[in-house]
């Protein structure tokens, strides 16, 4: 038996002793994750922003710093485009001594000024950093990670699933189903409708997600550029605070902060991210009990056992992986989303440890979005067992008949039908002999005659097909 001592004498990149499975069983399932919000990833955004606002303050006209040649700047700027393991390690090394993970990233950029042999840039170097809080490089790193998460991962892996199901309604908007209210038979609708109804909350979530603003600061140790004014006080510092904010780096300027960017735009973002979650749930679930009922089977996968024991079983892996990595991220989404935009008068430290969580959350959810697409590509519809659990809830028609006689007046509609149909097994049969003793005009009589359960399904079809117009 593998003691401890064992174990940790293994290698520390082995998956297998990972403590998160985001990166050991799944770490190949989130690579797109990892460059942005993986600690090395953090590393070289702010590499990004330092570089930002040292470049910026060369054109700002102080003396002391001349504008940077464009040598110099090709240079500078290849510190970050071309960061990689070897530079994430050298900052590591270094802030093993700072005890200070921003700092450590302001001293290696003053190492690579002195050995780029450039004298412009060695000359400068003590403008890296320049008036600056540890938060502003922090909150636009976080904010850049965010974004870019955002636009490379997050959409895409929505956005599959919003045309996955759409390519599932498309074949599906006129397929009669039994609806399920209260687990029991009730009004017909069709498969391709139930599945555009998760559809078209799915757009709105995605929707929410993309609308949200992404804000950053980068005015000092409490927000009022106090370091900035006693270095030059006549320099309009809120102006080009928010020209590096927005002309940089891409983002929103926020002119009114404590020392930390208050982070209500990640509670925006990361409510927005739980609400899409939740939504692929309850998706899950409901095709889990679809599986259950037999409206779906499941494609089988040479190799594969459903269980150890009994060889028949084809489980919903897939929606059960993609159910229980969602309540995951959701627990962090939501933590992330109430803590983060609290904070002790001006600054304290417990969102620093909180927001090394970002890429846990995210990735939690980008591999239960993959779990749920790899489900829903297994699904081959039993159109026969959809037909025999429609062709033996004839009770259903008990709504249509009593919503006619009431238009016609006819005596106590509800109560007739309740009398004939609650707790009975109906039949063809019956209701037709029902609706033949009625007191009805010839046309509607005839229209009641001659409906079925499964032809019973309103405006299914047409809501279904509508749906999937929509981008």
């Amino acid at each position: 038996m593998w003691g401890m001592k064992h174990a940790l004498s293994l290698t520390a990149q082995s998956s297998l002793f990972a403590l998160s499975p985001l990166d050991g069983r799944y770490a190949p399932k989130l690579d797109s994750l990892r460059g942005l919000l993986s600690e090395a990833g953090f590393m070289a955004h702010r590499v990004q922003v330092e570089l930002a606002w040292w470049l910026a303050l060369s054109d700002l006209g102080l003396a002391e710093f001349p504008p940077l040649s464009a040598k110099a700047r090709e240079t500078a700027l290849s510190w970050a485009e071309n960061f990689g393991a070897e530079d994430a390690s050298r900052i590591k090394a270094i802030e093993a001594t700072t005890n200070h993970d921003v700092k450590a990233v302001e001293y290696f950029l003053k190492e690579k000024a002195q050995a780029s042999g450039l004298k412009e840039l060695v000359d400068a170097a003590e403008f890296i950093h320049f008036a600056c809080t540890s938060e502003d490089i922090n909150n636009t790193s976080h904010g850049l990670m965010l974004a870019a998460a955002r636009q490379r991962v997050m959409m895409p892996s929505m956005q599959a699933l919003v045309d996955k199901l759409a390519e599932m309604i498309q074949k599906t908007a006129s397929l009669p189903m039994l609806s399920r209210t209260h687990g029991q038979t009730a009004s017909p609708t069709t498969l391709g409708k139930e599945l555009a109804n998760v559809r078209a909350r799915l757009r709105a979530a995605r929707d929410q997600l993309k609308a949200v603003v992404i804000l950053a600061k980068m005015n000092g140790a409490v927000g009022n550029y106090n370091a900035h004014l006693s270095a030059a006080p006549a320099l309009d510092w809120p102006a080009f605070s928010k020209a590096v904010v927005e002309g940089s780096l891409g983002l929103t300027m926020n002119p009114m902060t404590i020392q930390i960017e208050p982070h209500d735009y990640m509670a925006q973002y990361f409510d927005a991210v739980a609400r899409f979650n939740t939504i692929v749930l309850d998706l899950c679930r409901d095709l889990w009990g679809y599986v259950s009922l037999g409206y779906f089977k499941q494609r089988l996968k040479e190799g594969e056992v459903g269980s150890s024991t009994m060889p028949h079983k084809v489980n919903p892996i897939d929606f059960e992986n993609a159910e229980g990595n969602l309540g995951l991220a959701n627990a962090l989404l939501r933590h992330l989303s109430d803590k983060l935009p609290v904070s002790r008068w001006q600054r304290d430290l417990t969102d620093s440890t909180v927001l090394r969580n970002l890429g846990v959350a995210l990735g939690h959810s980008v591999l239960a979005y993959d779990s749920c697409l790899k489900g829903l590509g297994k699904l081959e519809i039993n159109e026969q067992r959809l037909s025999e659990d429609l062709e033996a809830a004839w009770e259903v028609l008990a709504e249509p008949i009593q919503t006619v006689m009431r238009r016609y007046g006819l005596p106590q509609p509800y109560e007739q039908l309740k009398a004939l149909t609650r707790g009975k097994g109906m039949t063809q049969e019956t209701m037709r002999a029902f609706i033949a003793g009625l007191d009805l005009p010839t046309e509607d009589k005839t229209r009641l005659l001659d409906m079925s359960p499964a032809s019973y399904v309103g405006l299914a079809a047409e809501l279904a097909t509508h749906e999937i117009s929509q981008a």
